[in-house]
């Protein structure tokens, strides 16, 4: 039977943000899980090779099109602005300006977020080694519950598939929003954080929760009895993994810290 986890620790906001910092000072004092780090940094870098090569070729120049557009049109209205209206054109090449600042934060939010999703699925194997690791060092034990390699790759697949659909389920609706003025695009972007930072959740905590052989509600469960501290734990593994180059390193150390929050709030266990 599968052990559900019925009692969680209460934590406190801003500690969820502090995990990934955590993890990393448990690897610098622990030479010993050093090794269980290397296979996923090497399966990032080669998929970041191939990954980040399509995005400069494709990704940066769509949207260096895009503003060049954008910018040649502003071009054309401030032109005809008469002198005494010059404070405009300060003001409207200001907000160009903050566009094309937007508009790098959320391709770098993006192409992060689809580098976690591939390199998660690819390097699945050694990150559920790394994790029982972790875990069995600091617990001094691990749970896994046996299914058997068939069942387990079908529920790899299973969980992949619900993540997706789930994606969908709530981009659609947003997107209707976000038409509203002004209203429904406050909606529809905080609506489409909350829901990055869930599946971000699902893939960081997955390792400890899989091994349980928890369904997928009662992993999302995991996530909203863990609020508000699971919440700046997305936030912050969002910002290292929408770090170019640096996120080929803090992929595998967000699992890590996802598997080091889970031993925290849900096995009771004490900080060393």
């Amino acid at each position: 039977m599968i052990q559900k986890i019925e009692q969680i620790s209460k934590i406190s906001l801003f500690k969820g943000a502090t995990y990934p910092w955590r993890v990393i000072s448990l690897f610098w004092r622990t030479p010993q899980l050093w090794h269980y780090l290397i296979m996923p940094i090497l399966v990032n870098f080669i998929l970041g090779i191939i990954f980040y090569s399509a995005v400069t070729l494709f990704g940066w120049q769509e949207m260096g099109n895009l503003i060049t557009s954008f910018s040649t049109w502003l071009e054309g209205i401030t032109a005809d602005f008469p002198s005494w209206l010059g404070f405009l054109t300060v003001i409207i090449l200001s907000l160009a300006l903050t566009l094309r600042i937007i508009l790098i934060i959320l391709l770098l939010i993006v192409t992060g977020f689809i580098f976690l999703q591939l390199g998660v699925i690819l390097g699945a194997p050694w990150y559920g080694k790394l994790s029982e690791a972790l875990e069995k060092h600091y617990t001094g034990k691990v749970e896994n519950i046996e299914v058997g390699i068939i069942r387990d790759i079908s529920r790899a697949i299973l969980f992949e598939v619900k993540k997706l659909l789930l994606i969908i389920s709530v981009s659609i609706p947003l997107f209707g929003i976000n038409f509203l003025p002004i209203l429904g695009t406050i909606i529809s972007t905080i609506g489409s954080f909350i829901l990055t930072g869930t599946i971000i959740c699902l893939d960081f905590f997955d390792s400890p929760l899989e091994r349980r052989r928890l369904k997928f509600r009662e992993k999302l469960g995991f996530i909203f009895k863990t609020l508000p501290a699971s919440a700046t734990f997305s936030a912050v593994c969002l910002l290292l993994i929408s770090i170019p180059l640096l996120n080929l390193i803090t992929i595998p150390l967000c699992v890590a810290s996802g598997t080091l929050f889970f031993c925290d709030l849900s096995l009771n266990k004490n900080d060393h």
